[in-house]
C-alpha cells in the first residue's frame, strides 16, 4: 500500500519524471469520486518507449495489429478527432498549431500503476526515482492569449447554427473556440501542476510526445471496457459553483431541472446508445444513470452512463472505432454535425476532442475526452486551448459564450494570462 503522502508526492513529480523521456503519459484521478462509481486506477505513469505504432493510413487496422501483437502488456496513447476523416468522407483543413500525430500508441519503458485502493500493483521499483526527480521552478511568466474568434463572430456563428437546426440538419452541434498564444515559453510539467491543483478532475493526464505536449483537466470519460462491458459517460450540463453550500446547492438543482441542459444531455445519451449498439450484442444497450449531477472545483456537470456487452469478436480497436469520435463532442446526426463543425470552426481540433488513455494486459481499457486542456508545441512554441457547448434550438448566442468561459476559467488562472479577447474583464472574471 502507497501511503497517502507518497501518493500525493508521486502526483507533483511525475509529469516532471515523464519530462526526461521522449515520450510519456501521467493519468491521474485525482482521488474524485467517478460518475457511477466506474474507477480501478487512482494513477498511472508510463515513461520511455520501448514500441509504438503511429497514424498513417487505416490508422486502426494498425492499432488493431499493435494490440494483438502486444498482447498481455500495458499500453498506452491517444487519439485525436481528426481520425474522423479516416472513418467518414469528412476532411479538416483548418490550421493546425499544435501537430500531434492522428494517432500513437506505446509500450512504456517504465511504468508505475496505482489501484483505486492505493496498492501499486505494477512498477514499485521506480516510486523512488520518481520522488527524488527535481520540481521546476514555481514562477512563469504570465501567457499572453488571443481568441481565434471574437464575441462578435461567435454570436453571429450561434445564430447560423440555429438557423441549421430550423432548417432540420441537425438537432444539436457542439462549436468550439480557439484561445491561443505564439511565440510562448511554458515549462509544462509545472503548468500541469498547477492546473492539476486548481481542478482536480477524475481525467486529470499529462502527454510528452517528443515535442508535443497536453496538460489536461478533463471531467469526462469516452469510453471504458471493463470485461465484456463497455460504458460510456457524456457530459452535456454545466452551471458555476456556488460562493456557499446553499448556493451550490441551489446551482445544482438549477442544473438538474433545467429542460435545456436535460434536452442536450438526452440527445447525447440516445446518439451514445446508437453508436455502441454497432458493437453490442443485442438488445444489451442501456442507460445505467440519467442526468447524474456531480461537482467539480470550478462546475457542476450533468452526466449520464450508457453501457452495453460487447459481442463475441469485436476487437479492442474495433469497439474504439465504432463509437468514435464521441458524440458529446459533435452533436446529433454525428455525420452532419462533423460537416458543421468544419464549416463554422476556424481551427483544427486535433487531439482536442479526442481521446487519451490506456490498454491493459488482460484486455480492458480506459479512455477519456480531451476537454478543458491546455496544448503547446515546444518546437514552434505555440499554445492553444479551446472550448466549446452544445448549441440547441433554445441556445442563447451570450449564454453560451459566458458558459465556454466558465469551461475555460481555470485554464486562464493557471497560464495567469495577459488576454487580447474582445471581452478582457469577462475571461478574467472570477464570477464568470
Amino acid at each position: 500500500m502507497v501511503n497517502l503522502q507518497t501518493l500525493l508526492s508521486l502526483k507533483e513529480h511525475a509529469a516532471s519524471w515523464v519530462e526526461q523521456y521522449p515520450v510519456g503519459m501521467v493519468l491521474d484521478s485525482n482521488e474524485c469520486h467517478s460518475a457511477f462509481g466506474l474507477k480501478n486506477y487512482e494513477l498511472l505513469i508510463a515513461a520511455g518507449i520501448k514500441e509504438e505504432v503511429r497514424s498513417g493510413e487505416k490508422a486502426f487496422e494498425k492499432l488493431n495489429e499493435f494490440i494483438a501483437h502486444h498482447n498481455g502488456e500495458w499500453l498506452f496513447g491517444f487519439l485525436t478527432y481528426d481520425l474522423k476523416n479516416q472513418l467518414e468522407v469528412l476532411a479538416s483543413n483548418h490550421r493546425d498549431g499544435i501537430g500531434f500525430p492522428e494517432l500513437c500508441f506505446f509500450v512504456p519503458q517504465k511504468l508505475i500503476v496505482i489501484d483505486k485502493n492505493g496498492e501499486c500493483i505494477v512498477g514499485n521499483e521506480w516510486i523512488d526515482e520518481v520522488l527524488q526527480q527535481q520540481l521546476p521552478d514555481n514562477a512563469h511568466k504570465p501567457v499572453s492569449l488571443q481568441q481565434r474568434v471574437s464575441k462578435e463572430q461567435y454570436i453571429e456563428d450561434i445564430e447560423s447554427i440555429k438557423q441549421h437546426i430550423i432548417e432540420g440538419d441537425v438537432y444539436e452541434l457542439n462549436y468550439c473556440v480557439e484561445f491561443y498564444a505564439e511565440h510562448t515559453s511554458i515549462t509544462p510539467d509545472l503548468i500541469y501542476n498547477k492546473l492539476r491543483s486548481k481542478s482536480a478532475v477524475p481525467f486529470g493526464s499529462f502527454v510528452k510526445y517528443h515535442h508535443h505536449y497536453l496538460m489536461g483537466a478533463s471531467p469526462e470519460r469516452f469510453l471504458m471496457k471493463q470485461d465484456n462491458v463497455v460504458y460510456s459517460q457524456p457530459i452535456k450540463g454545466t452551471i458555476k459553483r456556488g460562493c456557499s453550500p446553499e448556493e451550490d446547492e441551489a446551482l445544482k438543482l438549477a442544473l438538474l431541472h433545467s429542460e435545456k441542459e436535460r434536452a442536450e444531455n438526452l440527445m447525447i445519451v440516445d446518439l451514445v446508445r446508437n453508436d455502441l449498439a454497432r458493437s453490442a450484442q443485442t438488445g444489451s444497450v442501456k442507460v445505467e444513470e440519467l442526468f447524474g449531477v456531480y461537482s467539480f472545483p470550478q462546475v457542476h456537470q450533468m452526466i449520464s452512463t450508457v453501457s452495453a456487452n460487447i459481442k463475441e469478436g469485436i476487437s479492442i480497436s474495433e469497439a474504439i472505432q465504432l463509437a468514435f469520435p464521441m458524440g458529446s463532442m459533435t452533436g446529433a446526426p454525428k455525420i452532419m454535425s462533423m460537416k458543421l463543425i468544419e464549416q463554422y470552426e476556424r481551427t483544427k481540433r486535433g487531439l482536442y476532442s479526442g481521446a487519451i488513455g490506456f490498454i491493459t494486459p488482460d484486455g480492458d481499457f480506459d479512455l477519456n475526452v480531451v476537454i478543458r486542456s491546455i496544448q503547446y508545441n515546444a518546437q514552434s512554441q505555440y499554445l492553444n486551448f479551446e472550448v466549446g457547448g452544445a448549441i440547441t434550438y433554445d441556445s442563447v448566442a451570450e449564454l453560451e459564450y459566458q458558459e465556454c468561459l466558465l469551461k475555460a476559467k481555470a485554464m486562464f488562472e493557471v497560464l495567469g494570462e495577459m488576454c487580447r479577447c474582445a471581452d478582457v474583464q469577462m475571461c478574467r472574471c472570477a464570477d464568470v
